[in-house]
């Protein structure tokens, strides 16, 4: 790890929003919410991330040339100097089992945002939405097939 960024003893992460004498480091909540983003979206059984509104505008900001994916749609954060809270929206496949799922979503968001940031993850909510149907892909396949006027 980097200077100023090692972890005291036990398993505490270092508190990278403090004062050295070499300057001081802040983290946006923007960095944390895509880091929780990206890390919830990692576990297996994970569809998506947000309630059905945060969801469609994030599929018309993929549509924008330029505009880029919505990795913080479904990631709520607030983000002291050495803490942060994280709530996530999610949307899980269906047959996945809620209650590990999510456990596992909040141990990969805690380890990789303490990791990666340096700030303590004091709690990680998680509100399941959702559950995606496989047949709601198919749905959606026919659907887009030819249209009503030529």
């Amino acid at each position: 790890m980097a200077q100023g960024t090692t972890r005291p003893e036990g398993n505490v992460p270092a508190r990278l929003a403090d004062d050295t004498a070499q300057g001081k480091t802040t983290i946006a909540s923007s960095v944390v919410q895509k880091v929780a983003g990206i890390a919830a979206r990692e576990i297996s059984g994970v569809h998506a991330l947000g309630g059905g509104v945060s969801r469609a505008f994030g599929a018309l900001r993929e549509r924008i040339p330029g505009a880029g994916t919505a990795n913080t749609a479904g990631v709520a954060v607030e983000v002291g100097e050495k803490q942060a809270a994280i709530d996530l929206d999610l949307v899980v496949e269906y047959g996945a089992g809620i209650v590990d799922l999510a456990r596992a979503v909040r141990r990969n968001v805690i380890t990789a945002v303490e990791r990666t940031t340096g700030l303590e993850v004091i709690e990680v909510n998680i509100a399941v939405n959702d559950i995606h149907l496989p047949e709601d892909d198919d749905d959606r396949d026919r659907s887009a097939g030819p249209g009503r006027v030529e």
